[in-house]
């Protein structure tokens, strides 16, 4: 029935007005000369990769600079201590083993959604049109394209059918490119309108987009707040061990006249505190987990950040077809008008239908309520476009007569004020969608082809909401997250569907046209309504723009080719995976599921990971602090240090190591706030002042009341006490708001500690054991001071600077 591809060959009485025109249809490559390019090495080789290799992640989580430091310290305990003082160091490598794991579950995950998600574009090989794998194409393959579809490898342009490219990802130019038959094809670009077929004259890594495709495709935290500060605050931490760490060296080998082995173990359990090293470990880990927990609800993380990222959303934009609603359509009713006639109406539509080889929801829909009237014939097709709203086509009617028509959006093809536009209004208020079927004098390349267009029927469709659409609009608005529908439809429609589904401000809706361009006033604009209609491609971009200059930060869905510049722009772009070729490259978050409710899982595994990070980094760096100033504090008073490694393994296994790991990988609702390394060093140091001060002063009054041959071991004993108690406390903090597993957290650590100081065989492993009443109460009174003033600190902190 298209031009392109059927010809009027009833015999009968018919008679056209012009010769049928067969355009012939190159066949592409053959098995045989696919084979040989293969042999030839001439195939876009480039890896679909997600993850990063395996040997990649191993050398990630092995060779740190930390990990560097503990090392070395580990083998010198080796040689000059017991193995209880070499803990740290076992501790150390099962860190990394769980850290490699995680990791390798992850990539296994992000791996095999990937290969779900992949782009298969279609080509033609031995005159049969296949889809195939991106890896599989060779060098001159003829690929077929079609609305929304990604060039995925350089070519030249072999057939177009009114394809509009847009290439506004590489060049910058927002302006969709009428391609013509010889034009070049860049990857990268993808299609807006119509279709055709190129030729692949560069393949592989000679593509002019594939090393950014490659490597905007690769499991990366480089771009994540979480990340960056976490790195900031290593950079600090390496600055105040190193000079401590010499001094520490110093004072206890060089000046110090005692055991060289006893103040070996003692100078490593000073420097071995100072390592944040489970830090990392942990942030690694809890993004890891993430991306299984939401690889099992079939949502694609393309790029790691985007967890954090969409926790830290305050706005997000939403295409409504796809979206809100699902893909499918039905007609519900026609209408026509002016007295049309209704069975040669249906004629048209059927025909309209036929012109175009790749129907988007609405057309599909008029497809299957009307079948093709076999004997007309499209002479030529005007492909929808977003930014135009209307698609059109011209036919040959088989009986001699010759006809135009364009079907799209009745407020763009008819003028303002036409009383039409009164019937339609009701129409859209019930949250329907119309489409207006006009006829046309002019040719259907003139700019003008809309002006005088004789309105002959509406096409009424009703749209599918989804089922799981308005309890996820009412969790956003729950966790005080603005939803903004952005749509190309008519506003009143758009809002009547969003009215449906509960969106609070639906009533108020806007058409886009009527927006200001200037960026602050159409920030305003975004700010006071919720739902936009008759939004342009260009206008989502220009929308999701103002909405960052105005402080928000924007996720935006979409699956459609008119969402691919606004979800690039967005902080986080999610895509459907049912959506567009092109939209789904550009997406950080492809929902292969199709399923709108998959959204908060995302929200709150970006929740669970920066909040839960934020606490236990706080147990990490309070560590950190007090390890620092005990160490000065030593230095300056030319003592012996107070912990032997074994303590420092004891204290950090119970107050951090692992309520650390059960506190980062349980549920956080919390709203993810900014500025991380700020919220947590206000935590951290005066935590960390507060435990080295209260820890030293019970070592002092310990030193001045034992003596003899065992009084370093018992003053030992006591500050271990002062510390663990005081860290305790810290935890105790830091796990609030209570819940019974966190309780019991707490209290299996304390009951750990407590079994150690009873067990004989367990003092005599930890050297840990106090003597006497007088001073253990003494440690036990300073902690409980200490835990007040912790206590006081901390909530006054929280009154000045509120996160």
């Amino acid at each position: 029935m298209t031009q392109r591809s059927k010809i009027d060959t009833d015999g009968g009485e018919s008679v056209a007005t012009e010769p049928p025109v067969v355009v012939h249809r190159a066949a592409g490559l053959t098995s045989a000369e696919v084979a040989e390019r293969v042999a030839r090495g001439e195939v876009n080789d480039i890896p679909v990769r997600s993850s990063r290799s395996t040997a990649d992640i191993v050398r990630g989580n092995v060779l740190t600079r930390f990990n560097a430091i503990i090392g070395v310290l580990w083998v010198v305990m080796f040689f000059v201590a017991p193995i209880q003082d070499s803990l740290f160091g076992f501790v150390i490598v099962a860190n990394t083993g769980i850290g490699i794991i995680q990791e390798l579950r992850a990539k296994r995950t992000l791996d095999s959604l990937a290969v779900i998600g992949e782009a298969r574009p279609t080509v033609r090989r031995d005159g049969t049109s296949g889809s195939v794998s991106t890896s599989e194409i060779v060098l001159g393959d003829l690929i077929e394209l079609g609305p929304g579809d990604k060039v995925v490898v350089d070519g030249e342009l072999a057939e177009a059918d009114n394809l509009e490219i847009d290439e506004s990802l590489l060049t910058g130019e927002a302006d969709p490119v009428v391609k013509k038959p010889g034009d070049r094809m860049m990857s990268g670009s993808f299609v807006v309108a119509g279709g055709g077929a190129f030729t692949a004259t560069k393949v592989g890594r000679e593509a002019y987009a594939a090393q950014l495709a490659e490597e905007a495709s690769r499991f990366t935290l480089v771009h994540s707040e979480l990340r960056s500060g976490i790195s900031t605050i290593l950079k600090y931490v390496t600055w105040m061990m190193v000079p401590t760490a010499i001094g520490l060296v110093i004072s206890q080998l060089v000046v110090k006249d005692s055991n060289l082995k006893d103040s070996l173990a003692r100078t490593v359990g000073g420097i071995v505190p100072m390592i944040p090293e489970g830090l990392v470990l942990l942030t690694s880990v809890a993004f890891a987990i993430g991306v299984i927990r939401l690889g099992r609800k079939q949502c694609l993380v393309q790029e790691l950040p985007a967890i954090e990222g969409l926790a830290r959303v305050d706005v997000v934009c939403l295409d409504k077809t796809g979206t809100l609603t699902e893909g499918g359509m039905d007609v519900t009713e026609l209408r026509p008008l002016g007295g049309s006639d209704e069975p040669y109406v249906r004629k048209v539509l059927g025909a309209l239908g036929e012109s175009d080889p790749r129907p988007n929801a609405s057309l599909q829909a008029i497809i299957d309520a009307y079948p093709d009237a076999e004997e007309w014939r499209c002479t030529e097709a005007l492909p929808f476009s977003s930014a135009r709203k209307y698609s059109g086509a011209a036919f040959s009617e088989g009986n001699g007569e010759t006809s135009a028509w364009l079907l799209g959006a009745p407020d763009v093809l008819l003028p303002d004020g036409d009383p039409v536009l009164a019937e339609i209004d009701h129409l859209n208020e019930q949250g329907l969608r119309v489409l207006l079927l006009a006829r046309t004098t002019r040719e259907l390349d003139s700019p003008d082809v809309a002006r005088d267009a004789h309105a002959t029927a509406l096409v009424v469709l009703e749209q599918r909401l989804r089922p799981d659409a308005a309890d996820t609009l009412a969790y956003f608005a729950d966790q005080n997250v603005a939803a903004k529908v952005l749509s190309g439809d008519n506003a009143v429609s758009v809002g009547a569907v969003a009215g449906k589904l509960g969106l609070p401000g639906a009533q108020n809706t806007v058409d886009a046209r009527l927006l200001p361009a200037e960026r602050e006033e159409m920030a305003k604009a975004l700010d006071d309504h919720a739902v936009f209609g008759r939004v342009s491609p260009q206008q989502k971009r220009d929308m999701v723009g103002a909405l960052q200059a105005h402080g928000h930060t924007v996720a935006m869905t979409g699956d459609g080719v008119n969402d691919v510049l606004a979800l690039k722009d967005a902080d986080i772009g999610v895509s459907m995976g049912s959506g567009s070729e092109a939209t789904r490259a550009v997406a950080q978050i492809v929902l292969l599921n199709n399923s709108f409710a998959t959204l908060p899982s995302v929200v709150a595994e970006g929740r669970r990971v920066i909040g839960n990070i934020t606490r236990v980094a706080t147990l990490f760096l309070t560590k950190t602090v007090y390890s620092v100033l005990l160490a000065i504090l030593v230095v300056c008073s030319q003592v012996d240090y107070p912990f032997l490694p074994r303590h420092v393994t004891l204290l950090s296994t119970l107050t951090i190591g692992v309520p650390a790991f059960f506190l980062a990988l349980a549920p956080n609702k919390e709203r993810a706030k900014p500025h991380f390394v700020r919220r947590v060093m206000r935590y951290a140091i005066p935590g960390g002042i507060i435990a080295a001060a209260a820890t030293f002063t019970t070592y002092l009054l310990a030193r001045s009341h034992y003596s003899g041959t065992a009084a370093l071991a018992a003053e030992t004993s006591a500050a271990t006490l002062t510390l663990f108690l005081v860290s305790m406390w810290v935890l105790a903090i830091v796990a609030r708001p209570y819940t019974w597993w966190r309780v019991g957290l707490v209290a299996a650590m304390a009951s750990g500690f407590l079994v150690v100081l009873v067990v004989p065989w367990l003092q005599d492993f930890f050297a840990l054991k106090l003597v006497g009443v007088t001073m253990p109460w003494t440690a036990v009174a300073i902690a409980a001071v200490g835990a007040g003033t912790l206590e006081f600190a901390w909530r006054w902190v929280d009154r000045r600077s509120p996160a």
